[in-house]
């Protein structure tokens, strides 16, 4: 059963927290052999879990992290930032061999590309306390890849009467599994990019890849870019485009949407008013660097 305001709204966020060292204000990516020189370098907590989470909460919804995080100098000024974002971070284990985990985000115009390194295990050893927290009723899995580590992550969020929502996130070794729709199972919410969809579907264009994956989720959002953002449920298929905004990094844009669109899906929204939503989280989130930080920023 979906949940709304009062009981049990609050929001479980799960996947890999990171630092993101992301460099804006270059002409062209860089390329073997060759040095380039950015305009501007951010430091960020990063991590779709992350970032979601700081959208729910700016959303006004209940949400805690359930994720590990290290002890190094990198992981430190992370979970401080993550401190001042008001999420809640009663299920964050710290341990040693969860850090460091970095991504390098270069970013020119629209376009960016990533360079990361995952530490340790993504199973945090505080799962079954957040499973029993009598206020969550939706667990939001940031990556495939963490559902692809812990299996049986749907089924017991579902055994706590849990909704669920996943976004696939791009990982190469991940998602051109023939399996990972059949992973997937018990997903009530899937939120792929174009790209993602494009490899999960074979096909090229938006509208035709959710008509793919409407028979396998009872809700799917697919975000287009520039192009903005598709929505399926119940037979219905909803396109809304995007804003036009100005892009200072795209990084975490998916994230900031994903935040919206289950925002608005929780309150049993119209599939036209999460799009809204989704969009015009994303299109925050595009405004500066760092896909936490663009709210705070925003309302300054």
């Amino acid at each position: 059963m979906r949940t709304y305001a009062g009981e049990r709204a609050a929001v479980l966020t799960i996947g890999r927290i990171y630092c993101d060292l992301i460099f804006t204000g270059l002409d062209e990516m860089p390329v073997l052999g060759r040095e380039l020189f950015a305009n501007s370098m951010d430091i960020a907590a990063g991590g779709g879990a992350f970032i979601s989470a700081a959208h729910f909460h700016h959303a006004g919804r209940h949400v805690a992290l359930v994720a590990r995080l290290g002890t190094d100098p990198l992981s430190l000024h992370v979970g401080h930032q993550m401190r001042e974002s008001g999420v809640d971070l009663r299920f964050i284990e710290h341990a040693p061999d969860a850090g460091p985990q970095v991504t390098v985000a270069t970013v020119v115009a629209h376009d960016r590309a990533f360079l990361t390194r995952r530490a340790g295990p993504a199973l945090p050893a505080t799962l079954a306390d957040a499973f029993d927290w009598a206020e969550a009723g939706h667990l939001h899995i940031a990556e495939y890849a963490t559902l692809h580590e812990i299996p049986d992550l749907v089924a017991r969020a579902k055994a706590n009467g849990l909704t669920v929502s996943l976004d696939p996130s791009w990982d190469a070794n991940l998602i051109y599994d023939p399996g990972l729709l059949k992973a997937c199972a018990g997903v009530d919410l899937f939120l792929p990019n174009q790209e993602e969809a494009q490899a999960i579907t074979g096909s090229a264009d938006a509208e035709t890849a959710i008509r793919s994956l409407m028979h396998a989720f009872p809700c799917v959002a697919l975000k287009d870019g520039a192009n903005g953002a598709w929505a399926t449920s119940g037979g219905c298929i909803v396109h809304a485009p995007a804003e036009p905004v100005p892009v200072v990094d795209t990084t975490g844009a998916g994230d900031a949407f994903n935040a919206g669109f289950v925002d608005g899906w929780l309150r049993s929204s119209p599939l036209e008013t999460c799009l809204a939503i989704g969009i015009r989280a994303g299109s925050v989130a595009v405004g500066t660097a760092g896909g936490a930080t663009g709210f705070r920023l925003s309302n300054a």
